[in-house]
């Protein structure tokens, strides 16, 4: 602080800070992405998808992620993520 490189960004609605230090701490983390993965329908830190949006690749490079864990929510997520745009 003393060299003034501090620097505080007051995050959002819709944002969490998760404290991950200890085990409880960590399991409690663990079941809040899973409640809220189950609730809201939606995947917590999807990648693809988020390279996705960012246009980091394009919708075949997303697909053919989507496609290969198709099986499972988060491959799923990938694909709706595609198909809804």
């Amino acid at each position: 602080m003393k060299a003034g490189d501090l620097f505080v960004k007051q995050i959002g609605r819709g944002y969490a800070w998760i404290d991950t230090g200890t085990h409880d701490s960590l399991l409690e983390a663990s079941e809040f992405v899973r409640t809220i993965q189950h609730r809201q329908g939606i995947q917590v830190a999807c990648l693809v998808e988020i390279a996705f949006h960012q246009r980091f690749i394009i919708a075949d490079q997303a697909r053919e992620r989507g496609e290969l864990f198709k099986k499972t929510a988060y491959g799923r997520a990938m694909l709706n993520a595609v198909d809804n745009t």
